[in-house]
């Protein structure tokens, strides 16, 4: 196994550990890491209470590395983001800001209500988020941020705000856990309360995949996706050229968290993230349905499903989850029926694959083992 496939597995059981308990919301944990790879930054669009903050901070926790959080509001200062001025050097006539575990130190941060912040925040947060430097008086340093989250109920209608929205290059929109789901959420939380995520060191894996980017052999999958730009344009989704330009960052991360250095058609969902809206988004997932039929990822399964929606790309999960529930039929985690059923909705006995047939044979006899160990 190459040093690439052992960072990628590293990561991928980070993810796990950071998402125990919290019910629909992996995809979202998968997005921060493959934003951190690609070293760009994530915008989470939602409304109150749906777990985006406990996310963002289990993520942070299972990587490691110093994690900056903080909700803005109308009257914050820039002080409260970037530090306060240091009073010491401000008496020899020297404007030096005092970044002591403020922002500009963070490996990882998260922003509530990022909108909410007054305009020099902004400003200032622009040149952290697109060149990794804080400049403030006579301070001047480079920020060792892998990926900023910024969050926000709803996407602004302001067209500078929307400007500044569009710095983050991935879009992701959640919504209260459905009604089919509600007793899963109530198990997972209850367990999410007493849950501890492993203090992480997944940091040097993902700065190790980080490194591999500029590797990743881009040009057999050029053409295909151009031709994905060309079918969203002529279902009038544009995208802006920096925006274009910047997917191709997506596609080359999803393919080292893969293990791999040749990106290929598979590699194509994170595309959907790029779109700014939740309208493109889910008019692309039609426009690009043949492009997303071939959507597939070892590690990141749950992102993949949410970008696609097609049966090909629930099978890493089902075959995960079909895996886990033989290995220890007593955990936490989906029953054996309930894999069960999900494997039948999303295939046909002939369009089984082989893998996963074995593994559905495997699980119907280990039920059925159980059912008649049970008392009667």
């Amino acid at each position: 196994m190459t040093d690439l496939q052992v960072a990628a597995r590293q990561l991928r059981t980070a993810i796990q550990s950071a998402t125990t308990g919290l019910v629909g919301r992996e995809p979202l944990a998968e997005l921060i890491v493959l934003a951190a790879v690609a070293q760009e930054h994530l915008l989470v669009v939602g409304p109150p209470g749906t777990g985006k903050s406990a996310v963002v901070r289990r993520v942070a926790h299972a990587l490691g590395g110093r994690y900056f959080e903080y909700l803005l509001g109308r009257f914050t200062e820039p002080s409260e983001l970037f530090g306060p001025v240091d009073l010491r050097k401000l008496r020899d006539g020297t404007v030096e800001t005092d970044v002591t575990g403020m922002l500009p130190e963070a490996e990882v941060a998260f922003l509530d209500e990022v909108f909410l912040g007054s305009t020099a925040i902004l400003n200032t947060l622009l040149g952290v988020l697109n060149e990794r430097r804080f400049r403030r008086g006579h301070t001047q340093l480079h920020c060792p941020l892998r990926v900023c989250v910024g969050a926000a109920n709803a996407l602004p209608d302001d067209e500078a705000l929307a400007a500044f929205a569009d710095r983050f290059l991935l879009h992701a929109f959640v919504e209260p856990v459905p009604d089919e789901q509600l007793e899963a959420l109530l198990q997972g939380g209850w367990r999410s309360d007493f849950a501890t995520v492993a203090d992480g060191s997944a940091l040097t894996h993902l700065d190790l995949l980080g490194r591999h980017l500029r590797d990743v052999q881009m040009d057999a999958v050029r053409p295909a996706l151009a031709d994905a730009l060309r079918q969203l344009r002529a279902a009038g989704i544009r995208l802006s050229d920096r925006r274009i330009v910047k997917a191709q960052r997506l596609v080359a991360a999803a393919t080292v968290l893969a293990g791999r250095l040749q990106a290929g058609p598979a590699d194509l969902w994170p595309l959907l993230y790029a779109l700014p809206t939740q309208a493109a988004q889910q008019q692309a997932r039609q426009a690009l349905k043949d492009v997303f039929a071939l959507a597939e990822h070892p590690h990141l399964h749950h992102a993949v499903e949410e970008a696609t929606l097609q049966p090909r790309s629930r099978l890493a999960r089902l075959t995960e989850a079909a895996q886990a529930w033989l290995s220890a039929p007593d955990a936490d985690g989906p029953g054996a029926e309930a894999v069960l059923r999900e494997i039948d909705a999303n295939f046909a006995p002939e369009q089984l694959p082989a893998e996963l047939a074995a593994l559905r044979s495997r699980l119907a006899a280990g039920l059925a083992a159980t059912h008649d160990a049970l008392p009667t």
